[in-house]
């Protein structure tokens, strides 16, 4: 059990019932170590800075630790003693009030508040874990930039999370590059939440100067968002490689998000605001990536050295596996499954070159037909 704070709170628990409720709030942070820990780790340290300063929060965040050995010592005893996540972190101190928990069980214990910050193929094994474990009051945010392919079709991460537990969930999407977040240097992110009370209880939580927040209700847009833009940054990746210059990589971009609108409103439930696709979780994210996120550095790679994604993650990563490549899989045969492939050129072409060895250099001819180019032609 979590010593907390008692504290007022503000709950939606439905988008028309509106009450206030007295109860101990406990801040539990999902945190898989041995794939996303660096993402999970800098915003844990926000977090657990925050918590500090808002009396409505308990004073101790449990963070999840996939255990791991560092030179003879576990990394949740390194958390613990010093307060730095050394593998995936290093030079960051995180607060001592952020606490590693290597059992997923008890990092879970009454937690009212849950942060998702794993992989997002991990995430049917860990709702499962979970389920029955926590109260039905809790509420979620999802971190996790991916989405999942189901018997229908396309799931979304924050579906599987709220069909799974039961629970409200909120996503939370935007140019966050976690070393950038961890030294704090200011950035922008966007929070989608279907009840916008509990969005905005989430921007509180995380809000700082230097991580600012918007909130928006086209939760839907925001989470494709996160996960669409690391297909687009491998082909801009690629395109590195192949040494094509900024023009080509400006085209990719704009390409890309062409096509993550497209699938949008093919695939979202809701209506889709093209507003959404200018903050954070849309341009903004989608060109940081494709110019200094790991999808893309891995994509670059893999054409200068001739070496497979495999080999690149275990010497560039730590041994985490590549979000974008895996994403444009599922996509690939979400887009197939509809009938829809022609439609979407740049998504086709990084899936192909990804899983079936076609030549890097089809991601050049994807743009030269893209159906924005051909589409008016007759008026041109």
């Amino acid at each position: 059990m979590l010593g907390g704070r008692s504290g007022r709170i503000e709950l939606v628990k439905h988008p028309s019932v509106l009450r206030r409720s007295w109860f101990r709030t406990f801040l539990t942070w999902y945190l898989l170590c041995a794939l996303s820990s660096v993402r999970g780790s800098a915003v844990a340290k926000i977090v657990g800075n925050n918590v500090k300063k808002l009396q409505k929060f308990a004073s101790t965040v449990k963070m999840w630790v996939f255990e791991e050995n560092i030179n003879g010592r576990k990394l949740s005893d390194i958390i613990n003693k010093e307060h730095e996540n050394v593998k995936y972190l290093p030079g960051h101190k995180l607060p001592d009030n952020v606490v590693a928990v290597p059992n997923l069980n008890d990092a879970v214990e009454d937690a009212d508040l849950l942060v998702f910050v794993i992989p997002h193929q991990f995430i049917h094994k860990v709702c499962d874990e979970m389920t029955g474990r926590v109260p039905k009051k809790a509420l979620g945010i999802t971190l996790i930039k991916g989405i999942d392919e189901g018997p229908g079709g396309l799931r979304l991460i924050s579906d599987i999370i709220r069909e799974k537990m039961g629970i409200d969930i909120s996503v939370l999407m935007g140019a966050n590059l976690a070393n950038e977040v961890a030294a704090d240097k200011f950035c922008e992110t966007t929070i989608g939440s279907k009840i916008l009370e509990n969005g905005l209880l989430f921007k509180e939580l995380l809000q700082t100067p230097n991580f600012r927040i918007t909130v928006v209700d086209d939760a839907e847009t925001v989470e494709l968002c996160g996960a669409l833009k690391n297909v687009v940054a491998v082909g801009a990746g690629f395109c590195d490689g192949l040494c094509c210059g900024d023009n080509t990589k400006a085209a990719v971009i704009r390409l890309g998000l062409m096509e993550m609108i497209a699938f949008a409103k093919i695939f979202c439930k809701g209506q889709v605001s093209t507003s959404t696709f200018l903050e954070s979780c849309g341009v903004a994210d989608l060109i940081t990536t494709c110019y200094g996120g790991r999808n893309r550095r891995v994509a670059e790679a893999v054409v200068k050295t001739g070496k497979s994604i495999e080999e690149l993650e275990k010497e560039m990563l730590n041994g985490q596996k590549l979000q974008g490549p895996l994403t444009s899989a599922e996509v690939y045969r979400i887009l197939k499954q509809k009938g829809v492939l022609e439609k979407f050129p740049l998504f086709t072409a990084v899936y192909q070159i990804c899983y079936e060895g076609r030549p890097v250099g089809e991601i050049i001819t994807c743009l030269q037909s893209h159906p924005e180019h051909v589409k008016n032609q007759s008026g041109c």
